[in-house]
């Protein structure tokens, strides 16, 4: 059971920026709906507390994958929308491509099916 939990642990921290990328691929997001949506999107497969998203989308944001801009709305605290860059778009394609040939590996190897 330890063995599962570590190996859910790693897998879970491998993918945070490919799924933060994909998801800021399709708009401007800030960190609670990005957190929101892994969860909804996986059906509670994968859960990430908000504040554990920060650090990833600061190290995204200082390696210039992501741009962020403060947005003030009315009645509605201030929050930062992360945008995609050229250069994260470029990094997302690649990201992809080693998790598709990554799975490919996996169903290959140990007949693991996935939807």
């Amino acid at each position: 059971m330890a063995t599962t939990k570590l190996l859910e642990r790693e897998l879970k921290r491998g993918s945070a920026e490919l799924l933060i990328l994909a998801l800021v691929e399709e708009r401007a997001r800030h960190g609670y709906e990005i957190a929101q949506l892994i969860d909804s999107r996986s059906d509670g497969g994968i859960r990430y507390h908000v504040a554990s998203l920060y650090p990833t989308l600061y190290r995204l944001e200082d390696r210039g994958l992501i741009e962020g801009r403060w947005v003030e709305q009315a009645g509605v605290r201030r929050r930062r929308y992360y945008k995609l860059t050229k250069e994260g778009r470029k990094v997302l394609k690649s990201q992809r491509n080693v998790w598709e040939s990554f799975f490919a590996a996996l169903d290959r190897v140990a007949r693991v099916r996935h939807a």
